[in-house]
C-alpha cells in the first residue's frame, strides 16, 4: 500500500501529481539518462564538479522515492566509457564521489531494504571503486525491495559485443546450440540478465539521444524527455513522468486490439520466405 504522506507534503505539487497515478499499473523498470551536470555549473559560474556533486542530490531524492512506490528496479546512467575520455581529473572526482555516496548512503539503502547493483565493464574503474562495490551489493544482496542499477564504464554496444563473445564461446564448448539462439537467450548473457527490460526511459536536459544507453533493452520503452538538467530533477518530475506513461497506450508494434503473431509465428513466416 503506497502511502502519498510519505511522498509529498499535503497541498503540494508532488502529491497533486500522484493522485493522477494508478499505482496499480506502475512501470516495473525505469531507467533514466542523468544529463546536465555540467551545463548546470556553468550557468552558475562554478567548476563542472559542482555539477556532479549537486547530483548527487538528485541520485539520493530519486531512489528514495522509486523505493517508496514499490517499483522493481531503477537503472541510472552513471558513467560511460565514452566518459573515459574526459580531463583525468574530472574522472578522479566523479569516483571520489561515488565512493562518497556509497559511504553516505549505505545505511539508507538497507533500511529502505534497496539492492544496489553495479553494471557494465566495471574492471575499467580503479580497484578501490571495485573493492566499494562489491561491498555494497554484497551488504545489500539480501533487501527485496527495489532494485538500484548503476551504469559505470557502461557502452550498450560493447554490453552486445560482451554478451556474443559469451554466446560464442559456449557454443564452441557445446554447452548451448546457436542455431537455437533466440531473443529470449540472447537477452540471458546482457548485464540486466534475468529482469524485465525497461518501460520508461527518462532523459533529462532535453537532449532527444539515446546516448548508447541499454540499446537492446530499450527496443519498446516509452521515452520521456524533460528540459530539467539532473543537478535539478526530483521526486517531482518522476512522478509527472510515471503519469504521462500512464496516459500512453504501448503496442509492441500492433495495433489496438489485436496483440498480433507471436514470436514463434514470427520466427515461422520468416523461414518461409
Amino acid at each position: 500500500m503506497i502511502d502519498i504522506k510519505e511522498l509529498a507534503e499535503q497541498g503540494s505539487e508532488e502529491e497533486e501529481i500522484l493522485k493522477t497515478i494508478d499505482f496499480s499499473h506502475l512501470p516495473r523498470h525505469i531507467a533514466i539518462i542523468m544529463d546536465g551536470n555540467g551545463r548546470w555549473a556553468k550557468m552558475r559560474n562554478l567548476p563542472r564538479v559542482s555539477g556532479h556533486r549537486a547530483g548527487i542530490e538528485a541520485v539520493r531524492d530519486t531512489v528514495e522515492a522509486a523505493a517508496k512506490l514499490g517499483l522493481e528496479i531503477i537503472t541510472l546512467y552513471a558513467f560511460s566509457i565514452e566518459n573515459f575520455k574526459r580531463p583525468k581529473s574530472e574522472i578522479e572526482t566523479l569516483m571520489s564521489l561515488l565512493k562518497e555516496y556509497i559511504k553516505k548512503e549505505r545505511d539508507t539503502l538497507i533500511k529502505n531494504n534497496i539492492r544496489f547493483k553495479a553494471i557494465g565493464r566495471l574492471y575499467l574503474l580503479n580497484e578501490a571503486i571495485q573493492s566499494e562495490l562489491r561491498e555494497i551489493e554484497r551488504e545489500t544482496e539480501k533487501n527485496s525491495g527495489l532494485l538500484f542499477h548503476i551504469a559505470l564504464g557502461y557502452s550498450a554496444r560493447m554490453e552486445i559485443i560482451d554478451a556474443t563473445r559469451k554466446i560464442i564461446n559456449e557454443a564452441i564448448a557445446g554447452k548451448i546450440d546457436g542455431s537455437a539462439l533466440d531473443e529470449a537467450t540472447f537477452s540471458r548473457y546482457l548485464y540486466t540478465s534475468g529482469l524485465p527490460d525497461p518501460d520508461l526511459l527518462i532523459r533529462t536536459s532535453g537532449e532527444l539521444r539515446i546516448s548508447n544507453f541499454l540499446l537492446w533493452q530499450i527496443a519498446y520503452s516509452e521515452i520521456w524527455v524533460t528540459d530539467t538538467l539532473w543537478p535539478d530533477f526530483r521526486r517531482k518530475e518522476l512522478f509527472r513522468a510515471i503519469s504521462d506513461y500512464q496516459k500512453r497506450e504501448r503496442r509492441y508494434g500492433g495495433i489496438e486490439g489485436n496483440h498480433g503473431a507471436h514470436e514463434k509465428d514470427i520466427e515461422v513466416l520468416a523461414k518461409e520466405k
